[in-house]
């Protein structure tokens, strides 16, 4: 069974104030997800590449396209993630088979310039499952300013015999934000454990 789509839904926000202060700039976080049905639902499968292969480019290719205009463009991205709900009929494996593969999460990268990690969650969910996507920097792993989560739902989706796939990306960090990186912290533990009280 060929993976038809039933709807693309884009979600976006600005955060102009955070902490009582204006965010300077705005912090603008936009997500596109893609509703379709599952090939495998109802069944064992053993082999999933055929329907990856032939499925998860398009996707992959079509939702790059959708979340670029949403930023104005992927000059303005610093930071990435994705996520997929399946629907009660599927396994997490199905989710997890669509959006785990170079075919789709290089669209993605390729667009932002970066070979990093795309953080991810995958899980099985019903209609108006929140749809978590962490995020971090495109090409900084360590830097924390940008651990962020984008969270968004939609009423009617994932239907049991569905799949809901969906990418996230941000302008910029955290506003205000001021907790350092790991490489920090090492220095620092590092500091602490050679200078010890005379």
């Amino acid at each position: 069974m060929t993976p038809q789509v039933r709807k693309y839904v884009h979600f976006a926000e600005d955060t102009l104030i955070e902490g009582t202060k204006p965010a300077d700039p705005p912090l603008r976080m936009a997500g596109v997800a893609a509703v379709l049905t599952n090939p495998w639902a109802g069944r064992f499968v053993e082999d999933l590449r055929p329907e990856i292969h032939a499925f998860a480019p398009i996707l992959g290719r079509e939702m790059v396209e959708r979340v670029g205009p949403l930023v104005g463009g992927f000059d303005t991205v610093e930071a990435f993630g994705k996520t997929a709900i399946v629907g009660v009929n599927g396994e997490i494996e199905h989710g997890s088979a669509l959006i785990h593969t170079l075919r789709f999460g290089n669209f993605l990268r390729d667009a932002v310039n970066s070979s990093e990690f795309i953080p991810f969650t995958n899980k099985r969910g019903g209609p108006g499952n929140s749809i978590t996507i962490p995020l971090r920097h495109t090409t900084k792993a360590a830097a924390r300013s940008h651990f962020m989560t984008l969270e968004f739902s939609i009423p009617d989706a994932p239907a049991p015999d569905e799949i809901l796939i969906a990418i996230g990306v941000a302008t910029g960090g955290r506003p205000h934000h001021r907790i350092g990186d790991r490489f920090q912290d090492m220095e620092e533990l590092q500091h602490d454990q050679t200078v010890k009280p005379g």
